[in-house]
């Protein structure tokens, strides 16, 4: 007779950071690659389904109705553009930023300019008391009768309040301080935010209601829990900034109801914030005579345009291993560029520090600014100015090359609409606007030679 041996079950580990299921402890976690975060969950039993009662009639998609997912204005128009016309009813919007970079006085405003235009908010803040989201508002003038504020940290309290103010839009300030009492866990941990993003997913699809949670960020800059929130939520938005500038980016990540390219531009004030509907001139420090070492490049942000200046200085130096010190650009594809000046330039800067940096906080990071921090670089080792009308965009290749990047004619537009007659430009780019006369170079040398940059 054959023997029969039953199943044991055996238990599971998760990562608490992404919330990554394994069947045998790990040091690492393999999918989010986080250290010592896999925790035993015990014994986890295969789910069972029955079929149930559908929530609604299946119907033809000619026949649904597109009213319900039409967007609504917040009224900010930079937040707007973002989210592709406005709040789409039922929809969960997450934004996610640093600390002290401006979620909240960003939120405000939103919820001012709703009760202005739609109607009651309910704003719910679980890092701060009432009276200290009280005395921002009078800073930044955003009181109205129909914004309604609460303080609780529990998901009931705070569904409670939903039914109670029956608002038009809810404001979750954050979602990492609440938590239910019927999950295990600590709030901020993997269980506690998925349930309480559930249940407040569950509200917002029920009742039509548009909410906006605030989320943290680790310390690589990455949405807390990116695994749990980003893959449920309707759109996430990434609010940055750097804490010594005023200037903040508003950049869509994900966005189920419009472009998830979008760039949206705001002021940080002492009375509050302020949409930059053009953000060109905040990045570019215009002289009255050219200056060695600068160099004025177009970058694109979304669909919007945006110039930018890459400042450059080379000094010489005794020490064995220069220096290369760089703000506000990508120091990997800066090494590279240094690498390609040196060898294909014929740019000496073996000897020489470099500093690198752009202006206004904005950082470049596309591979179309290769050209203009070249050619910074070159103008400060060897002193000699660019010209100060001229913008410079291209990809520099490793064997010197300049390469063509999507949207040279949109790029060069905006740069004459702000005074600048001349671009230097990779072959074939294009069609360029009327006024502007192009200087064509097919590699770095040559683009050297025809600025005259070579002592």
């Amino acid at each position: 007779m054959a023997k029969t041996t039953a199943r044991v079950a055996r238990p599971t580990y998760r990562c608490a950071e992404c919330g990554h299921e394994v069947a045998k402890w790990v040091g690492r976690c393999p999918e989010c690659q986080a250290w010592g975060t896999v925790e035993e969950r015990g014994v986890s039993a295969a789910p069972r389904f029955v079929a149930g009662t559908p929530s609604s009639e299946a119907r033809p998609i000619a026949q649904v109705d597109i009213e319900s997912a039409r967007a609504v204005s917040t009224g900010v128009l930079e937040l707007d553009r973002v989210l592709g016309g406005g709040l789409v009813p039922g929809a969960v919007v997450l934004l996610a930023g640093e600390p002290g970079v401006g979620k909240s006085t960003l939120l405000l405003e939103v919820a001012h300019q709703w009760a202005l235009s739609v109607g009651r908010c309910l704003y719910v803040t679980g890092e701060e008391s009432a009276g200290q989201v009280r005395l921002r508002a009078d800073r930044t003038g955003n009181l109205h009768d129909e914004i309604y504020l609460a303080a609780e940290s529990d998901i009931s309290a705070v569904l409670g309040q939903v039914d109670a103010v029956k608002p038009s839009m809810l404001i979750v300030d954050s979602v990492q301080t609440m938590s239910s009492p019927a999950v295990d866990g600590a709030p901020g941990g993997v269980s506690q935010v998925r349930a309480v993003t559930a249940g407040l997913i569950a509200v917002a699809k029920e009742r039509g209601l548009p909410v906006v949670l605030v989320g943290h960020v680790t310390k690589e800059g990455s949405v807390a829990g990116p695994r749990v929130l980003e893959h449920l939520v309707d759109v996430v938005l990434q609010f940055e900034g750097d804490r010594h500038s005023t200037l903040r980016l508003l950049r869509g990540v994900k966005n189920r109801f419009g472009p998830a390219d979008e760039v949206g531009c705001f002021e940080l004030r002492d009375d509050g914030i302020a949409g930059v509907p053009d953000p060109s001139g905040l990045f570019l420090h215009r002289r009255d005579q050219a200056v060695a070492g600068t160099a004025v490049t177009v970058v694109v942000e979304g669909k919007r345009p945006m110039l930018g200046e890459v400042q450059a200085l080379v000094t010489p130096t005794a020490l064995p291993a220069p220096r290369r010190a760089v703000s506000g650009l990508d120091s990997a594809r800066l090494a590279m560029v240094l690498a390609v000046l040196e060898k294909r330039g014929r740019v000496g800067l073996g000897n020489k520090d470099v500093f690198t940096a752009t202006v206004g906080g904005m950082r470049l990071v596309e591979p179309a600014v290769d050209l203009a921090v070249a050619l910074a670089v070159a103008s400060a080792a060897s002193d000699l100015p660019l010209p100060h009308d001229l913008v410079v965009v291209g990809e520099v290749g490793l064997s010197g090359e300049l390469r063509r990047v999507n949207g040279v004619g949109r790029r060069l537009t905006e740069a004459a609409r702000l005074g600048f007659t001349k671009a230097l430009v990779p072959p074939d780019a294009g069609p360029l606007p009327q006024g502007t006369r192009a200087l064509v170079a097919n590699d770095l040398h040559e683009a050297l030679n025809l600025l005259k940059l070579k002592k």
